[in-house]
C-alpha cells in the first residue's frame, strides 16, 4: 500500500514490445484496419433486383448520357484511392508495394475517421514514372481523387505532375503538400508573433526531398523570396555549379555561394526548416539566428534538435517537431483529409494553388481563434491560447474541418475547378458539424486532458488480471496516468513476463501488496471507523481489508494516496458499489449513485443512463442523473441534447412511468434551464427529429439527442446491450455518477483499452472536478 508519490515509471517500455502490439493490433480479431460495409439495405428479392439486375440499368444509362451524374448516383464523389508503389514508405525506405499496404490501410482509416471519405488502398508494382503514370491514371473513373503516398523523390515529382496533367480529378501527394501546408500555416503565425515580414525573412533548410521542396515552393507562393531560402542537403548547401545530387526541382534553390555547411548560412536566420535527420541543428547554431526564430526540427521520431535543447539555447525561440508529445505538432492530418473533404464536396477537377492556399489560411486562422465553448471544453481547462506554442491547431481540434473544407471548397468555385460550387454554405457547414460529432475520435479531449493533469495516480483493484496489466503498459507509455496496482508482487511479475509485457513492478509502477503492507493496521481502523455501525465486526475489517482489493483501493483514496480508483473487471457490480458507497460515498446534496455509458460507433457518440445502479429511480432522482450525465457529457467536448425516452410519446400513454418522466422533465428544466432537452417521447423520436417533428413540431429538443435518459435500469440495461451487440460499439463505462471522489465501477467484459479509456477519464475527473 505504498502512496502515488513515491515510486515514479523510470523505465520506457522497448521498441520491440510496441511492435509485438502492433502486430498482435493488425491480426486481431481480423486481419488489416478495412472492411467494404453495403450502404443500402439488401433483405429482400426487391432490394436485390434494385442493388443489381435490373435496376442498376437505369443509373449506368444515366451516367452513360451524363458523366456528372455519377456523382448522384455512386459512391465515387465519396472515394479517394490511396496509392503507391513502396518506394518512400515512412522511415522504412523501398520495402515495395505490398509492405506498404499496412501504411496504406492506416491512411485511408484517417480519411474515414476524420473527414467521412471512403478510401481503397492501392499498392502498385511500378517503379517507374511511366508505369506508374499508366496505371493510375487508369483508375480515374473510379474515383472522385487520388491521394499519392510514400513514393521516392524526385520521381514523385514528374509522377504528380503528369498525372495532374492528365486527370481531371483531384491528385495530391501528400507527403509534399500536406507538410508543406500546415509548415505554412506555421510559418505565418510565427512570423507575425516575431514581428517579421516573410518578403525579408532568411529561412534555411536542411533536407532537400519532397516534403522540404513543397514547403519552400509554398512559402515562396506566400512571398518568401527564392534568395533569402538556403537548402542543404547530405552534399551540403545547394548551390549554382554543384552537380551531385541535383535536379531540376532542387536547383531552383540554388545559392551563388561559397558557403558549403548549415553553420557557414544559419547565421541571421529567421526561420530554420528541418526535415532531415535527428541531431543535425547543433544548440551552438542556435546563438547565431535572428531574435526571435522559428526552429521546425520536422524529423520523426527523433528531430533536428529536441526542443528542450533548444529551448535552453534559445529561450526566445518558437518550436515545431513533428512529435505529439511537443507543442505546435506539424501533422499532416490536420490538413489532407479536409482539403479532400472540400474537394470531393464541390467536385474540383484539382487541387490547385489557391484550394491549397486557403488550407494555410484557414489552419492559420484557426491558431488565433478566441476557442468556442465546445473546444474550451474539449480542452479541459487547459485551452491553448494563439502564442510561441500554439502556432497551430492540434490535429484532434474538432473545428478543422469546419474552418478547411469551406474554404478549400470556395477556393476552388472562385479559381474555376468546382464542377459542383456549393451553393449554400450554411447548409453546408450544419452538414459538417453533423459529421464532427460522429467522427469517433471522442476520445481525444479527454487523453489530451489527462496528459497535463496534476492528479493523475489511478489505483486499480484488480492489478492481476491481464486486461489491467496491459492498460497499465499503455498508460505509462502514453504518459495518460501513474497506475498503482492492488496484488501480489510475484503474481504480477509472473504474469507480466507471460503475457511479454516489460512494464516492472515498483520501477515503472507502485504495487500494493494485500497479503503484507505497512498500513495494514491504518486501513483496518479506518474501515471500522466507517463501517463498524454496518454490521461489520473488527475481526470482520481485519479480514475484509487483507481479501477485498476495491476496499483497499477505496481507502486508498479515501486517504488521498491515489487520485482515483478503477475496480469492477472482475465480481459484481453490485459488491463493487456497495463499497465504493460505504468507504467513498455520495457528493453533498446527490440522491443517489447512477451509471452512465457512452456507446461509440460510426454513428458517433451516444450517451445512456442509467445503464448499472437504480433499479426504478424516482422523478427527483432521473431528473438529477440527466443533469450530472450532462454535465459528464461536456467533458469530451460534446454539448449534449437529451431525451427522456419512454413508451409513452409526448402525452400518448396515461400511466405512472410515463408520468414520472414528465414530472423528471419539469425538473431538469428547473434545475439546469440551459441544458437542450425533451421527452417524454420514444427512442426513435429521439433519434429521428423527421419523426419527432411529426408529434411535437415544437420540441425543444432539436436535431438527435445523444443523451438517452431511460425510465428504469430494465430499459436502460437492455437498450444498451442489444445496440451495443447489433452495432458493433465501443462501450467507455459504465461511468459511476455521484461519487464523492472519482471511482469507477467497469464490467467483467471489458477489455484493455476500456480500461485505459476509463482510466483516462478518472484522471481529468480528479484533476478538474465538476
Amino acid at each position: 500500500m505504498t502512496t502515488g508519490d513515491k515510486a515514479k515509471p523510470q523505465s520506457t517500455p522497448a521498441s520491440g514490445d510496441i511492435d509485438q502490439q502492433a502486430l498482435f493490433f493488425h491480426r486481431y480479431p481480423r486481419p488489416g484496419k478495412l472492411e467494404i460495409q453495403p450502404t443500402k439495405p439488401l433483405g429482400n428479392q426487391r432490394d436485390l433486383a434494385l442493388a443489381y439486375s435490373p435496376g442498376v440499368a437505369a443509373p449506368c444509362l444515366a451516367i452513360k448520357d451524363d458523366p456528372e451524374s455519377a456523382a448522384d448516383f455512386t459512391a465515387r464523389s465519396n472515394l479517394v484511392a490511396v496509392v503507391s508503389n513502396g518506394t518512400a514508405v515512412l522511415g522504412l525506405g523501398n520495402i515495395g508495394p505490398l509492405a506498404s499496404k499496412p501504411v496504406m490501410e492506416g491512411k485511408a482509416v484517417l480519411f474515414k475517421k476524420f473527414a467521412g471519405i471512403d478510401v481503397f488502398d492501392i499498392e502498385i508494382d511500378a517503379p517507374t514514372v511511366e508505369r506508374m503514370v499508366d496505371v493510375v491514371s487508369a483508375l480515374e473513373p473510379t474515383f472522385g481523387g487520388i491521394n499519392l503516398e510514400d513514393i521516392k523523390a524526385p520521381e514523385c515529382f514528374e509522377v504528380e505532375r503528369q498525372l495532374r496533367e492528365k486527370m481531371e480529378i483531384p491528385v495530391f501527394h501528400d507527403d509534399q503538400h500536406g507538410t508543406a501546408i500546415i509548415v505554412a500555416a506555421a510559418v505565418l503565425n510565427g512570423l507575425e508573433l516575431a514581428g517579421k515580414d516573410i518578403t525579408k525573412a532568411k529561412i534555411v533548410a536542411s533536407g532537400a526531398g519532397a516534403a522540404a521542396l513543397a514547403c519552400l515552393n509554398l512559402l515562396v507562393t506566400l512571398g518568401a523570396k527564392r534568395e533569402n531560402i538556403w537548402v542543404h542537403d547530405l552534399e551540403g548547401l545547394v548551390y549554382k555549379g554543384r552537380e551531385v545530387l541535383m535536379d531540376e526541382w532542387k536547383a531552383v534553390y540554388a545559392q551563388d555561394s561559397a558557403n558549403r555547411v548549415l553553420a557557414d548560412s544559419i547565421g541571421g536566420a529567421d526561420v530554420f526548416l528541418g526535415l532531415s535527420a535527428a541531431g543535425v541543428l547543433k544548440p551552438e547554431l542556435l546563438a547565431q539566428m535572428a531574435e526571435k526564430p522559428l526552429i521546425m526540427a520536422l524529423a520523426n521520431p527523433t528531430p533536428e534538435i529536441m526542443p528542450e535543447v533548444a529551448r535552453a539555447a534559445r529561450p526566445d525561440a518558437m518550436i515545431c517537431t513533428g512529435r505529439s508529445d511537443f507543442p505546435n505538432q506539424v501533422n499532416n492530418v490536420l490538413c489532407f483529409p479536409h482539403i479532400f473533404r472540400g474537394a470531393l464536396d464541390c467536385g474540383a477537377r484539382t487541387i490547385n494553388e489557391e484550394m491549397k492556399m486557403a488550407a494555410v489560411r484557414a489552419i492559420a486562422g484557426l491558431a488565433r481563434e478566441e476557442p468556442s465553448d465546445v473546444a474550451a471544453r474539449a480542452y479541459s481547462g487547459e485551452t491553448p491560447v494563439f502564442g510561441p506554442d500554439y502556432l497551430i491547431p492540434s490535429p484532434f481540434d474538432q473545428r478543422l474541418i469546419l474552418r478547411i473544407a469551406p474554404a478549400v471548397a470556395k477556393a476552388a468555385a472562385e479559381s474555376g475547378v468546382a464542377t459542383r460550387p456549393i451553393q449554400d454554405f450554411d447548409a453546408y457547414l450544419d452538414k459538417l458539424n453533423r459529421f464532427v460529432f460522429r467522427s469517433g475520435f471522442i476520445m481525444k479531449p479527454v487523453f489530451a486532458a489527462a496528459k497535463n493533469a496534476p492528479k493523475n495516480r489511478v489505483i486499480f483493484a484488480e492489478g492481476e488480471d491481464e486486461r489491467v496489466l496491459r492498460a497499465a503498459q499503455v498508460l505509462l507509455e502514453e504518459g495518460t496516468a501513474k497506475p498503482i496496482l492492488i496484488g501480489r508482487p510475484q503474481i504480477i511479475e509472473t504474469r507480466l513476463r507471460r503475457y511479454g509485457l516489460r512494464i516492472r513492478p515498483d520501477v515503472d509502477f507502485e504495487v500494493v501488496n494485500p497479503e503484507g503492507d505497512p498500513r495494514y493496521r491504518d486501513y483496518v481502523d479506518e474501515y471500522f471507523a466507517l463501517v463498524g455501525r454496518l454490521g461489520v465486526i473488527p475481526e470482520a475489517a481485519r479480514t475484509i481489508v487483507r481479501t477485498n482489493t476495491t476496499v483497499i483501493g477505496a481507502l486508498a483514496v479515501k486517504r488521498g494516496e491515489a487520485d482515483a480508483l478503477i475496480c469492477g473487471v472482475e465480481g459484481r457490480y453490485s459488491r463493487h458499489l456497495r463499497d465504493v458507497s460505504q468507504i467513498i460515498g455520495k457528493k453533498p446534496g446527490v440522491l443517489d449513485f447512477s451509471a452512465l455509458s457512452l456507446l461509440i460507433s460510426q454513428r458517433g457518440a451516444t450517451f445512456f443512463t442509467d445503464t448499472y445502479v437504480s433499479y426504478n429511480p424516482s422523478a427527483e432522482e432521473i431528473a438529477q442523473t440527466t443533469v450530472m450525465a450532462a454535465g459528464e457529457i461536456r467533458r469530451f467536448g460534446i454539448t449534449p441534447h437529451a431525451a427522456l425516452v419512454s413508451h409513452s410519446n409526448f402525452g400518448s400513454r396515461e400511466s405512472e412511468s410515463a408520468a414520472k418522466m414528465r414530472a423528471a422533465l419539469k425538473l431538469v428544466r428547473e434545475l439546469a434551464p440551459d441544458l437542450e432537452v425533451d421527452g417524454e417521447m420514444h427512442g426513435d423520436a429521439a433519434i429521428s427529429e423527421t419523426l419527432r417533428e411529426r408529434v411535437m413540431p415544437n420540441s425543444t429538443l432539436k436535431g438527435e439527442a445523444n443523451l438517452l435518459v431511460f425510465p428504469n435500469l430494465d430499459a436502460a440495461n437492455i437498450t444498451l446491450g442489444v445496440v451495443k451487440t447489433m452495432t458493433d460499439s465501443l462501450h467507455v463505462g459504465p461511468i459511476l455518477l455521484g461519487s464523492a471522489l472519482p471511482a469507477h465501477i467497469l464490467s467483467p467484459s471489458v477489455t484493455s483499452r476500456g480500461v485505459v479509456n476509463m482510466a483516462a477519464l478518472a484522471v481529468v475527473e480528479a484533476s478538474h472536478p465538476a
